[in-house]
C-alpha cells in the first residue's frame, strides 16, 4: 500500500468534490453515531464500564512487558508459537517464512487493521501466495484493488450499484444476466465465491481485538463469522498483532467487549465473539495444526514513553471517525494511509514521522466530539494541539500566516486599537450583512468561505458588551444585566 499521507490537502479537496462519497458519507450521522447512542442510553452503567476499560488499559500499559512476557509463556505452554517483530518488513518476513514452511498457496484473511499497516496482502502477492479477503467490506475493497476507508466498514464509501459493478467485472464465470439489484443477492454470491477458498486455503491469517496474557488466547470479533472459518479451517493460524492489543485477564477482556461493541456499530454485542487459545488438540473436532502469533511493534514503543501514550488505549471501535465532521467531509482515503480520522490524525505521525505526515494534526476542528464518544477515554484534541506545537517548532509559520500573526501580536498588545478596529470591523460587517445575515465571501477568508458561509455579526462584540455592563448600562436581560 503506497502511503500519500503528504498529499492530504489535495486529497481531501478531491474527495469533497465526489458526489458519490458525500451521499455517502451524510448516512454517518443517521448509521453508526446515532445507533452507538442508543446503545449507551440502553446500558445505565456504560459510562462506568469506560471508566472500568480506560482503568484496565492504562494498568496494562505501565506493565506492559510482564503481561506480554506472560502471554508468550501461556501460548507456548498450549503448544503455539510467538514471533517478536520490531517493524513491518520484520513481520512480513515471519508470516512468509511460516507460509514457505508449508508450502502454502493461498491464504484466508479475516480483517486485520494491523495486516493493512505492514501491507501483507500487496507482500504475499509479490511473493506468488494470493492472499483471499473474506470479510465482505474487505473482499470488495480487495476485488477493487482499493484500501479500507473506514476502521469497522472498509467500504463505506462505496453504493450498491458500485458493488454490483465489480461483481460482475470480478466474477467473469457467472451468468452475466443474474440478478444483483437486492443487497442479499450480493451477499449470497460473495459467500459461494469465498466458500471453496475457506475450504481450501492452507494458511488463515487474522488479527487480534484482544490478547489475553491469562490465557494466550486472542480474540476475534466480527458479525460475519468469517474470522471463525479463517482461524479453524487451515493447517495453520497466524495471529498479527501489535503490543498494545494485551490486557492481563480474562475478565478485563469481557469488560473491554462491553464497550466495544456498543461504541462501534451499537450492538450489545457483535454476532461473533471467539476466543482462540493455541492449536487444536487430541480430542478437538476442528482447528489449525500450528499456532503463530506475530507481536508487532512497529512504532509503539516509542509512544509508550511520549506524551502520546493514551493512544496505545485505543480499540479501533470507529466511533470518533463516526462523530468527526471533518472525516464526515472527507471520508477515510483522504488520510493516505491505514488510519483515519482524529485517531489517525494522532496515530499516523506518531508511526511513520510527523515529516510524512505534516497536515493530518491539522486535520480536526478540535470541536471535542470525539474524546467525548471514546470509550477509553482518549485525549485526541490535547494529542493533536501536541502534534501542532512540535509542527510549529519545526517549521514556524511562513508568508501570509507569519504576518497575519504579526499584525494580530501588534493589535493586541494594543487594547484601544485592537477595541477600536473590532467596533468598526462588526459595525461594517453588521451593515453589509444585515439583508442575508452571513457573507459568501469576504477578503482574507477563502478557507473558510470555500466550503461554508460566513455568519454576520449582530451585535457589540464580547468586550464592549462586558463594558457597557460593567459601567451599569446593559439592559436588564443582556449579557452582564445592569450592575448594582
Amino acid at each position: 500500500m503506497e502511503i500519500s499521507t503528504r498529499y492530504f490537502k489535495e486529497q481531501s479537496h478531491a474527495a469533497r468534490r465526489d458526489p458519490q462519497l458525500q451521499r455517502a458519507l451524510s448516512k454517518l450521522g443517521q448509521g453508526f453515531a446515532q445507533k452507538r447512542r442508543e446503545a449507551a442510553e440502553r446500558l445505565p452503567e456504560f459510562e462506568a464500564l469506560c471508566d472500568k476499560a480506560c482503568e484496565i488499559k492504562n494498568h496494562t500499559l505501565d506493565n506492559l512487558d510482564f503481561y506480554l512476557e506472560q502471554f508468550e509463556e501461556r501460548v507456548v505452554e498450549q503448544g503455539g508459537h510467538v514471533h517478536w517483530c520490531a517493524d513491518a518488513n520484520a513481520a512480513r518476513q515471519k508470516i512468509l517464512e511460516i507460509c514457505h514452511a508449508v508450502d502454502a498457496a493461498t491464504v484466508t484473511k479475516s480483517k486485520s487493521m494491523i495486516g493493512e499497516e505492514i501491507a501483507i496482502n500487496d507482500f504475499l502477492e509479490a511473493n506468488d501466495i494470493q492472499p483471499i479477503e473474506t470479510d465482505l467490506g474487505e473482499y470488495i475493497i480487495q476485488l477493487r484493488e482499493e484500501v479500507p476507508s473506514h476502521i469497522i466498514a472498509p467500504a463505506i464509501h462505496l453504493n450498491m450499484d458500485q458493488v454490483e459493478q465489480t461483481f460482475r467485472e470480478k466474477h467473469e464465470t457467472l451468468d452475466p444476466d443474474r440478478a444483483l439489484d437486492e443487497p442479499r443477492m450480493l451477499l449470497e454470491e460473495a459467500r459461494s465465491q469465498l466458500r471453496e477458498k475457506f475450504l481450501t486455503a492452507d494458511v488463515g491469517l487474522t488479527g487480534a481485538n484482544m490478547l489475553i496474557a491469562e490465557t494466550g488466547s486472542n480474540v476475534l470479533v466480527t458479525n460475519e463469522g468469517n474470522a471463525d472459518l479463517t482461524y479453524s479451517l487451515p493447517r495453520v493460524h497466524i495471529v498479527i498483532a501489535s503490543l498494545e492489543k494485551v490486557v492481563p485477564t480474562l475478565e478485563d477482556a469481557t469488560s473491554i467487549l462491553r464497550v466495544l461493541a456498543r461504541s462501534s456499530t451499537g450492538q450489545d454485542m457483535s454476532v461473533y465473539t471467539t476466543f482462540c487459545t493455541g492449536p487444536k488438540r487430541s480430542d478437538d473436532l476442528d482447528g489449525p495444526d500450528a499456532y503463530h502469533v506475530v507481536l508487532l511493534d512497529n512504532g509503539r514503543s516509542e509512544l509508550l514513553d511520549s506524551e502520546f501514550k493514551d493512544m496505545l488505549r485505543c480499540i479501533r471501535c470507529g466511533a470518533c471517525l463516526n462523530h468527526c465532521p471533518v472525516y464526515q467531509t472527507i471520508g477515510g482515503h483522504a488520510y493516505g494511509w491505514v488510519y483515519s480520522g482524529p485517531m489517525g490524525a494522532v496515530l499516523i505521525p506518531g508511526l511513520i514521522g510527523l515529516d510524512e505526515a505534516v497536515d493530518l494534526p491539522n486535520a480536526s476542528t478540535l470541536c471535542g466530539a470525539c474524546e467525548s464518544v471514546c470509550p477509553m477515554r482518549i485525549p485526541l484534541p490535547r494529542m493533536l494541539r501536541s502534534w501542532r506545537r512540535r509542527q510549529f517548532e519545526r517549521a514556524g509559520v511562513g508568508g501570509i500566516g507569519r504576518w497575519a500573526l504579526k499584525i494580530w501580536a501588534a493589535l493586541a498588545k494594543t487594547p484601544k486599537l485592537y477595541r477600536m478596529i473590532s467596533t468598526v470591523s462588526i459595525s461594517v460587517l453588521s451593515l453589509f450583512g444585515r439583508g442575508r445575515g452571513k457573507f459568501r465571501r469576504l477578503p482574507f477568508t477563502a478557507g473558510w468561505t470555500q466550503t461554508r458561509d460566513f455568519p454576520a455579526p449582530t451585535g457589540d462584540s464580547f468586550v464592549s458588551q462586558w463594558h457597557k455592563g460593567s459601567r451599569g448600562v446593559a439592559s436588564d436581560d443582556g449579557l452582564m444585566g445592569r450592575s448594582k
